[in-house]
């Protein structure tokens, strides 16, 4: 098996994966935006050490997971949670905070990169999605279940995420003086983003009760 095809494999599938934009690319953007380029990359550091481990149980237990639908019920009903949590603070308590603060506290460097761990972390899309992929390219013969071979596909899947992270830090750059990266416009847009998400989300319980 050529390992550099299947480090592309990772690269594609997962680049494809973070293209909609979401809770990650999006404060990605946020962060670049407020706090400067060096920070959205910090952050998009922490996401993509999460994506590597993600990954990486999805390629392990692709088939288990596939041939166990309970588990994936499981996690889509976790998420749901989550994502509403999030849509209310950003549509109903962030644009509450008080606008006298006209010099935010500047984080750390650390406190990015943790805050992208922990973001990555509570966003499970990937392990289903990646173990979905991943039985598929092995039913096509593109991927086996080696060690080497799953090494490399996790890298690129840490590689992709990282580009398509980058493309939004630098797309939203180009564009930060359009009213649409202001702070309300960028809290809406998120909180619309995951409330889009949640509602798919359940939609997808309810067929499967």
């Amino acid at each position: 098996m050529n390992l550099t095809f299947v480090f592309f494999l990772g690269l594609i599938i997962a680049l494809i994966g973070v293209i909609p934009p979401g809770l990650l690319n999006m404060t990605a953007a946020k962060i670049s935006l407020k706090e400067g380029h060096v920070r959205g990359i910090v952050f998009s550091v922490g996401v993509c050490l999460i994506v590597i481990i993600q990954t990486y149980v999805a390629a392990i237990f692709a088939r288990y997971l596939s041939n166990h639908l309970e588990i994936v019920d499981v996690l889509q009903r976790v998420a749901f949670v989550i994502f509403v949590l999030i849509t209310i603070y950003f549509l109903l308590i962030a644009k509450k905070q008080p606008k006298q603060q006209i010099e935010p506290r500047v984080r750390s460097k650390h406190s990015r990169f943790f805050q992208g761990l922990f973001l990555s972390s509570i966003n499970v899309f990937p392990i289903p999605y990646q173990a979905y992929m991943t039985v598929t390219l092995a039913s096509f013969g593109w991927l086996k279940f080696d060690q080497t071979s799953i090494i490399s596909y996790v890298a690129g899947a840490a590689m992709g995420t990282f580009v398509m992270l980058y493309v939004y830090i630098f797309f939203f750059d180009k564009i930060k003086d359009k009213p649409i990266t202001s702070q309300k416009s960028m809290n809406y847009l998120i909180g619309s983003i995951t409330g889009v998400i949640s509602i798919v989300t359940l939609i997808n319980i309810i067929k499967e009760l």
